[in-house]
């Protein structure tokens, strides 16, 4: 390349930069369009196709998908007895999972956030991030193990005559308690680092007591952030099905009668998918009226 047309391609990037320079909505487009583009088409359109396969049957005779518009998947969704125990039990299992998270993240929150030394609470919120640092697969095998007839669970309680939960639905709600729980933890532990301290002596110096601080100062302020981590730990908990695979026995929720059905009967599968994306789109919309959305 000769001095010449190095220096004149040098010239059109410098009219290029300057014409975006002077131009912000085109720089912003320009960037903007890749990831909108992904979004659009791999996830936005990935849904639209599961919308619309919820629409088609199944022939009985050779199992292969009919394209012709139908409602009977959802008519087997509303009316069969076992889809809405599948459905209703999946949400029971995502809201007991969140208010277990809950009950457990709030004290450990506020003592990483208000109680322990301030030296020692990166490092505290550090071993509260380390489980999330292993695999997935390793932790469920994990929970499998301590759960199991004889494990580590049977040791612990067989002196106060008790016995381990074993593999079912509790198993379930206890595995998936341990996945999430920290994206339950870190954001009450923002919140709670974050809250005044001379609200909390303002409290004090006006006669309420521990409990009513609580009420009436910490936990509004608290809340949203509480709202903000349930939309993980719910829609988390709510679209697993590999947990429930590995500890769950025969307990059937969502995500593996979905993983069931795809093989056999692909609308079918299709119907049950939206079920949680409508329930989390309306968990949604009840936890933006908290203010959750805000605090993500």
């Amino acid at each position: 390349m000769t001095a010449v047309e190095a220096g004149a391609g040098r010239g059109t990037v410098r009219r290029l930069a300057g014409a975006l320079h002077r131009r912000p909505r085109l720089r912003l487009t320009l960037l903007l369009t890749a990831p909108l583009l992904w979004l659009t088409v791999l996830y936005l359109g990935s849904l639209a196709v599961l919308f619309v396969s919820a629409f088609w049957t199944t022939n009985s005779f050779t199992s292969q998908v009919v394209k012709a518009w139908s409602t009977d998947n959802f008519h087997q969704l509303l009316t069969v007895p076992v889809y809405r125990q599948v459905v209703l039990r999946s949400v029971g299992v995502a809201l007991a999972v969140t208010l277990v998270c809950v009950v457990i993240a709030f004290p450990l929150a506020f003592y990483t956030a208000r109680v322990a030394r301030p030296a020692r609470r990166p490092l505290l919120v550090v071993a509260i991030l380390t489980p999330l640092w292993a695999s997935y697969l390793v932790k469920v095998y994990a929970w499998r193990l301590i759960l199991s007839e004889g494990g580590p669970a049977d040791w612990m309680l067989r002196p106060f005559g008790m016995s381990g939960p074993g593999y079912g639905l509790p198993a379930t709600v206890l595995t998936l308690t341990y996945l999430w729980l920290p994206y339950m933890i870190l954001p009450i532990h923002t919140a709670l680092a974050q809250l005044p301290a001379a609200l909390l002596d303002a409290s004090a110096d006006l006669g309420a007591r521990s409990w009513r601080t609580f009420r009436s100062v910490v936990l509004p302020m608290v809340l949203p952030s509480v709202a903000a981590g349930s939309i993980f730990t719910f829609s988390l908990s709510l679209g697993d099905y590999i947990t429930v695979q590995i500890v769950g026995g025969k307990t059937q929720l969502i995500g593996n009668v979905v993983y069931s059905n795809v093989e056999l009967n692909l609308p079918m599968a299709a119907a049950l998918g939206t079920v949680p994306v409508v329930v989390i789109v309306v968990y949604l919309l009840a936890m933006r009226r908290t203010g959750a959305l805000s605090s993500l």
